[in-house]
């Protein structure tokens, strides 16, 4: 191919991208925060100046002020000796994977707590015997920045997010063992001073936050903890279930029993468990492995992730309905298989951006 023909389609290639790229640039930030979120990837493929548009924070506050923001999921596996972040996309097309790695979030460090708030994701772990790592995930940019470290040096355990603060229960060692709560508020970007006595029971395996009030749970007995009086409970309807991996929607819990495999649902007002029909046949192709099974509340509507066999991680969109005499039904939307490894689930979050 001769050199003048390379040049002419060059220069004709050239034309459509610099029309637009000669848009002012408020211009071109408004019309992309017009599109889906989940077609950012591919947008950030066509030139450089789209790639750094789609991940500035510009375009995810005019993306706010336009009520454009969505609900994405990200899925967080363990892969052999490190930890990797996926976001779950939306609709499944020509074969695609539904899990996509972000690959611009590095590999993190195993037994990670993740906790979302606002458009970002936190994660806490304990980096060795004497240090905690913090890190703070910008869901607009996917990029990763440390924040202030936990004041004391303590294995977080479980957290919960209640008006712009996370409220996170782990144990410290000081003359012996006692669980602590300590409280950051994601606004100013600081701990609060001071640590909030835990109940003395055991290992804390489960938490929610209805109400503005966080839900826990050990081995043995399920609590409340009231942040307005700094109050415990025992809530001992709640613990009737041992309901673990759980998630709120519309003030009900839900969680899977892989046990019985059923989705059972905890009513706050009502204080009453029951079991949610309509899903008759799809729980029973779920494995009894609790610790790879979790549900998500994704705006409004339950996702769950549950194992089959074969290592087979899949996730489910279900919708639900609530009937005259208070019974819950669910509806399946979708069904896709996510991956098939010997890689752990470890949390989905629903995050907006």
């Amino acid at each position: 191919m001769s050199s003048s023909t390379t040049m002419a389609k060059e220069e004709q290639s050239s034309k459509p991208l610099s029309l637009i790229t000669s848009l002012p640039q408020d211009v071109i930030v408004d019309i992309l925060a017009r599109i889906s979120r989940f077609d950012y990837p591919t947008l950030s493929l066509v030139c450089k100046h789209f790639q750094s548009i789609v991940t500035s924070p510009e375009i995810f506050t005019r993306r706010a002020l336009l009520g454009r923001t969505e609900h994405c999921l990200y899925v967080v596996l363990c892969l052999q000796n490190h930890t990797r972040i996926y976001i779950l996309r939306k609709n499944k097309t020509n074969g695609d994977t539904p899990l996509v790695l972000i690959p611009s979030l590095p590999a993190m460090p195993l037994y990670l707590n993740f906790v979302a708030a606002g458009s970002r994701i936190y994660a806490f772990a304990r980096k060795s015997d004497y240090e905690m790592m913090t890190l703070s995930i910008d869901c607009g940019s996917h990029s990763v920045q440390p924040f202030p470290s936990i004041p004391t040096h303590l294995n977080l355990i479980v957290a919960g997010v209640i008006e712009g603060r996370i409220y996170g229960v782990g144990c410290r060692f000081s003359e012996e063992w006692e669980k602590v709560m300590v409280v950051f508020d994601t606004k100013t970007q600081v701990w609060e001073p001071g640590m909030i006595s835990v109940m003395k029971e055991g290992f804390m395996c489960g938490c929610v936050v209805m109400a503005d009030k966080m839900y826990t749970r050990d081995y043995a007995n399920s609590f409340v903890y009231d942040p307005k009086e700094n109050k415990w409970e025992k809530d001992e309807m709640l613990n009737l279930h041992k309901w673990e991996n759980a998630c709120v929607i519309d003030d009900v819990l839900y969680y899977l029993d892989c046990n019985e495999k059923e989705l059972r649902a905890y009513d706050r007002k009502r204080r009453c468990w029951q079991v949610v029909k309509g899903l008759e046949a799809l729980l029973p192709e779920t494995r009894r492995r609790k610790e790879w099974s979790q549900t998500v509340n994704y705006d409004g509507k339950l996702a769950l992730f549950y194992p089959k066999e074969n290592c087979e991680i899949w996730c489910a969109e279900i919708s639900l309905e609530t009937r005259q005499g208070g019974e819950i039904w669910g509806t399946v939307e979708c069904c896709r298989h996510l991956v098939t490894s010997q890689s752990c689930f470890m949390k989905a979050l629903d995050v907006v951006v």
